[in-house]
């Protein structure tokens, strides 16, 4: 029997167990086991907690094919969607391929929720996730999408490939990926310092300065293609910009054109190039060129981006010549007390677009590190940074922490939702500025009660603002709870957190109901019809504006 399906279904059980809660709407103990196997290959795919990949589901009725949806935030009028078709094989013995007619499901719900002009009646999860994507559209952004097909076994065979390529699906905005139990795996397994060498070409320079080297020369990008081949994206672990790297942009559109055109031996001059960091780095000085450069435990810091379209666009036109193409490589030798401090630093300079998450690089920060002890001391653990897949619900990612508290106590649902990648960099020291443990936990138990109530199927038909108004009805529930304590929040402490806990504890329900109606007379007074009369994607739209807070009193 294969071990890795064995780790995966054992998991799978755990996650079942652990979170009876998130299974109470199956009935027959496959589906939960076949519902828990997309929760945890999504979580694992998209690396974030279980608590968050619960947010994605969609699977049930009219799910046209899709069991778990991801909708990014918008970078460049461009936004990435992640759609999950899973299948789970109990008979852990077998090996199969992705069946064929789950694909052709897919391609044709592709090819309809993406047109604004398609009416689809969808369930009650997914139709407001479509919704917004819709709403988006609307607004001028582009979807890229990624169809992930997850399974235990096989990827789909030629029939399926065939499907796929006879859709009329612009390869330039859609992809298939294959993602199964081996791949979950190896995500799951702690992750160990990568050794490599690297051919540089021609003559490289090597400096010493302020106790530090930096090796700097060119590599040919057949090279690159295969350090990727070998060690895929571990390399990207540090790498801000990993996750808009794996998708397809115009940049990598960019990148790809030139390499497979007639100026690839240009490529060089064209591309900002690779930053790499490691440990040590040791070569054969006597040489005066063509260096083979020994390299312990190395990291791609920048150029993430350029790695995997490299890797892409060389493993797919085997039949061109690279030879003669290159790219410029940085590499830093960092060691010492201050390495991660100036590691951080370097990946802030060198990264001058946006960013994409800054977690991990904030989680050695002081203001984190003082709250997650602090946190501790409350009974609850606090993920500085991704470590794995965490199931506990005392568990507390510091990315769900920044939610909370930017929604809730710095009344900034609109921005929450919307600009999760700036959480972490423009708007971190707005977040995490005077906010103790007690605050954090509170918000996070608030803003997780909310996100629970976003999937009862008696409040979306009742209220079909909750599909989109969480946020916002966290941060209204925040302020019922010290207008109950007659406190301010500067008051809310490690002194008073049980006395907080138990009042949330025995009046949620009160404070979501009246939150609830204070939107609702908010929505009316923006929407003079009535809000529920509001075509649905408009009234997605609504809470990535501001107006609404000022209808609050904000």
């Amino acid at each position: 029997m294969d071990i890795n399906k064995q780790i995966v279904d054992q998991r799978i059980r755990k996650i079942i167990s652990d979170n009876e809660d998130w299974f109470v709407s199956e009935k027959d103990e496959k589906r939960k086991q076949a519902k828990a196997f997309v929760l945890l290959a999504t979580a694992s795919y998209l690396r974030v907690d279980l608590s968050e990949a619960i947010t994605f589901l969609t699977e049930g009725g009219n799910d046209a094919g899709i069991d778990a949806l991801f909708v990014g935030d918008p970078i460049d009028y461009e936004f990435p969607v992640t759609i999950f078709q899973g299948k789970y094989k109990f008979d852990l013995e077998s090996d199969s391929n992705f069946p064929s007619n789950s694909l052709i499901r897919v391609l044709n719900t592709v090819n309809t929720i993406f047109d604004p002009s398609n009416e689809v009646k969808l369930n009650e999860l997914l139709q407001p996730k479509v919704e917004e994507i819709l709403s988006l559209i609307s607004d001028g952004y582009i979807p890229n999408v990624k169809c992930i097909m997850v399974n235990n076994g096989l990827s789909w065979n030629d029939e399926g490939e065939h499907h796929i390529k006879n859709a009329g699906i612009p390869e330039n905005q859609v992809v298939f990926e294959h993602y199964n139990h081996d791949d979950i795996v190896e995500h799951l397994k702690s992750k160990k310092e990568i050794n490599d060498t690297i051919t540089m070409v021609g003559k490289s320079i090597v400096e010493e300065f302020n106790f530090k080297r930096v090796l700097i020369g060119k590599v040919r990008v057949t090279d690159v293609a295969a350090l990727m081949d070998r060690h895929g994206d571990d390399l990207l672990e540090k790498n801000i910009r990993k996750y808009l790297g794996l998708r397809k942009t115009r940049i990598n559109e960019s990148i790809s054109e030139t390499l497979t055109g007639e100026k690839r031996s240009n490529f060089y001059f064209f591309n900002n190039g690779i930053t790499m960091v490691s440990d040590q780095f040791s070569h054969n000085a006597l040489s005066a060129e063509n260096w083979q450069v020994r390299v312990k435990d190395i990291q791609i810091i920048n150029g993430g981006q350029t790695c995997k379209t490299i890797q892409e666009t060389v493993n797919k036109h085997s039949d061109l010549d690279f030879s003669e193409a290159y790219v410029l490589l940085r590499l830093y030798e960092l060691s010492g007390e201050s390495h991660e401090e100036l590691q951080y630093d370097i990946t802030i300079a060198t990264n001058s677009q946006n960013p994409v998450d800054l977690r991990d690089l904030r989680a050695n920060e002081k203001i984190q590190r003082d709250l997650e002890i602090a946190i501790n001391e409350l009974g609850y653990s606090y993920k500085r940074k991704r470590e794995g897949i965490s199931s506990s619900v005392e568990a507390i990612p510091s990315s769900v922490a920044a939610e909370a508290i930017f929604s809730i106590w710095k009344h900034k649902p609109h921005l929450t939702k919307f600009r999760k990648n700036e959480l972490f960099g423009k708007f971190y020291f707005d977040i995490f500025k005077d906010v103790n443990a007690a605050q954090l936990v509170i918000a996070v138990l608030i803003f997780r009660y909310c996100d629970s109530q976003r999937k009862k199927t008696s409040l979306l038909s009742n209220y079909p603002h909750i599909s989109y108004s969480n946020y916002f009805l966290a941060m209204l529930m925040g302020e019922e709870l010290l207008k109950k304590m007659n406190i301010n929040l500067a008051q809310l402490t490690h002194k008073n957190f049980s006395s907080a806990k138990q009042i949330l504890d025995q009046h949620k329900e009160d404070f979501y109901k009246l939150a609830n109606q204070r939107l609702i007379k908010a929505l009316n007074e923006l929407y003079v019809e009535g809000y529920e009369k509001v075509e649905l994607r408009r009234l997605s739209s609504t809470f990535r504006r501001g107006d609404l807070l000022v209808k609050l009193g904000y």
